[in-house]
């Protein structure tokens, strides 16, 4: 029986942390997405988490089939997904057990329980049915016929069949979510509108359910009140939500605009970089020319071609990609052209878990190529600065005539933020190397005093015909060399070159504690839970602990060594089993460095991260 509930003042809130979870049919990515723009256009700061099964379609009910999107907004900064979850939404018994552990006693679960069935509970390996047995005593338990509930909302709705009726349930959930948050349901009518508009029947049936779910929750006496998440406080400016991948392709796009270049993607899809090439081939009008190519090889030795005839070019990848596209990488170094590789990293080895995150490509990325071959390596750290370390990866391959390795992962390229939008203008200049006119006495590997940078001169253009290729060259004509001592030259040149990128990249930041007792280091996609946890040990009184988050992997900053030196201990946190460790042991001798380390396809946890610190600062 539903009581009707009395009129109650909304509970305010700083943020809160919500997940979505059910069969990878359920919804659930759409459903946590549409929650997620509604929040951003409402003001609040956000960041999102969406996990799921790397099967296209994994049996329906079981434990590894999964989907969840988990979102944590607020009115304070939000540098992280969340840690505990303070609502639940599962649509299904195996939801339910894969993630209660997430949720804080106490707080709240919704469940739809016309799922809860005798079958449903045996393949999520059930011996009792939890709504039922008292497991459950210390949450806040609300049971929705949802599925049931639907059907009724929706059976005066022609042109549906049963199944189609059945999947508009996440709609039913994201009405309940709306209201107890509140929400306006305006967004997401919207993109009914927009998304069926040939097909009216599907735009009635989600707006009623959505309707539904919206006004079944404003009946429930269960949820004591509604809340609210006030807008963050961010700098003035325009923002969009904005996802890793998307994020990464516009990075592109701005540095071929600002540079005055075609952009050329030449790419084979791969989970989870394939959005970027979905994004790219978007925007043709701007000049882009995406190749789907047949595979990984293909990919970026049509980038290279695509370099050698004065494009921006990129290729895009993930961990087993980048392993193929090896040699071609040497190839791009030897010839000393412009290249970007975009290596948005997974779970690994081999096929591994393609749809989990892992920062286990560091040392590939750095040294997976035959020779001695050095390449310039970054890396983004957050959804929104994808954008930035995209476009400086383009603005240094071109300005330094060398490929750079661009390393994202899976947790930041699939979840979201807000970014400030900016404008080309706004963005640091791209002085590239290319030649347009022919020189008196001018050869290919002419270079530039302080970056050692060659020309860049496009075949065709009269008085610059040359040759390249991926035999060893003389050190100024470019023509084939097998003399021991120019070998050795081109070699400590090529690598020289790489270092002296450091005099055009920023010094190593340090948040918090400029000395002290503990300096916590990480590097790409971890630090948003670095730096929450971080500072909240600071709040919490801790003010001897210092972060530094490194975003250029190959050259370091030139003030890495300073800065460690400045704290007794320097512990080093990584998705991986010490990578980053390891190259920094290699290059600073003398100095202690401790590991944390994760490798189970999941980002950090803020309390397991704290727990660690206080221990060693003790």
């Amino acid at each position: 029986m539903i009581t009707a509930k009395k009129n109650h003042q909304p509970k305010t809130l700083e943020a809160v942390v919500i997940r979505f979870v059910g069969d990878s049919g359920d919804g659930m990515q759409l459903t946590g997405t549409q929650f997620s723009d509604t929040s951003a256009m409402f003001g609040n700061d956000i960041a999102t988490f969406p996990n799921y099964p790397s099967e296209i379609r994994a049996p329906q009910g079981s434990l590894y089939g999964v989907s969840g999107f988990q979102v944590h907004i607020g009115s304070v900064e939000i540098s992280t997904p969340g840690d505990n979850v303070d609502l639940l939404v599962a649509m299904n018994p195996a939801g339910l057990k894969t993630n209660l552990h997430a949720v804080k006693p106490g707080h709240t679960i919704i469940v739809d329980t016309d799922a809860f069935t005798k079958k449903n509970l045996e393949k999520a390996l059930y011996e009792t049915n939890p709504l039922r047995d008292g497991s459950l005593e210390n949450y806040r338990v609300i049971e929705v016929d949802m599925t049931s509930l639907t059907k009724e909302a929706l059976k005066n709705v022609e042109g549906l069949d049963n199944k189609s009726i059945t999947r508009s349930k996440n709609m039913f959930a994201l009405g309940m979510v709306y209201w107890m948050y509140g929400r306006s349901k305006q967004h997401t009518i919207d993109f009914f509108n927009k998304k069926f508009k040939t097909k009216p029947h599907l735009i009635e049936a989600n707006t009623k359910v959505l309707n539904a779910g919206y006004f079944f929750a404003e009946t429930l006496e269960l949820i004591p009140n509604s809340y609210t998440i006030s807008p963050a406080k961010m700098p003035s400016g325009s923002y969009r939500i904005i996802m890793g991948n998307t994020a990464t392709a516009w990075g592109f796009l701005a540095a071929a605009e600002k540079s005055g270049l075609e952009l050329f993607l030449g790419s084979y899809p791969i989970t989870p970089a394939t959005d970027i090439l979905h994004e790219l081939v978007k925007h043709k009008h701007f000049g882009v020319k995406a190749f789907q190519a047949e595979d990984e090889i293909a990919g970026i030795a049509s980038a290279i071609g695509a370099s050698f005839a004065g494009d921006l070019a990129i290729t895009t990848t993930s961990g087993p990609g980048l392993a193929l596209k090896g040699e071609a990488l040497g190839l791009a170094m030897m010839i000393e052209l412009p290249l970007v590789v975009v290596d948005v990293q997974r779970g690994g080895p081999s096929t591994g878990l393609p749809t989990k995150t892992e920062q286990s490509d560091l040392l590939q990325a750095l040294y997976g190529r035959n020779g001695e071959s050095p390449v310039i390596v970054i890396a983004a750290s957050t959804p929104a600065n994808c954008f930035n370390y995209a476009y400086m990866a383009s603005k240094l391959a071109l300005e330094h005539m060398a490929p750079v390795i661009l390393l994202t992962d899976g947790y930041i390229a699939n979840g979201s933020a807000p970014w400030k939008i900016k404008t080309v203008s706004e963005m640091p200049d791209i002085n590239h190397k290319m030649v347009k006119e022919a020189k008196t006495d001018w050869h290919p590997y002419n270079r530039d005093e302080e970056t050692l940078a060659r020309d860049w001169a496009i075949p065709g253009t009269p008085g610059l015909e040359h040759r390249v290729g991926g035999l060893e060259k003389d050190s100024l004509t470019g023509n084939v060399s097998y003399v021991p001592e120019n070998h050795e030259l081109m070699t400590k040149t090529r690598a020289e070159k790489i270092k002296r990128v450091q005099n055009y990249i920023p010094n190593l930041n340090v948040e918090f504690a400029q000395t002290g007792d503990l300096l916590v280091v990480g590097w790409g996609g971890t630090y948003g839970t670095l730096l929450s946890a971080v500072k909240q040990l600071n709040e919490e009184g801790c003010k001897n602990i210092g972060f530094a988050h490194f975003n250029y992997i190959n050259p370091l900053p030139k003030n890495t060594k300073e800065v460690f030196s400045k704290f007794k201990k320097v512990i080093v946190c990584e998705l991986n089993n010490g990578q980053f460790a390891n190259v920094l042991r290699m290059n600073f001798s003398g100095i202690e460095f401790l590991q944390f380390n994760k490798i189970q396809g999941l980002p950090f946890g803020n309390t397991e991260l704290m727990d660690k610190f206080k221990q060693l600062v003790k």
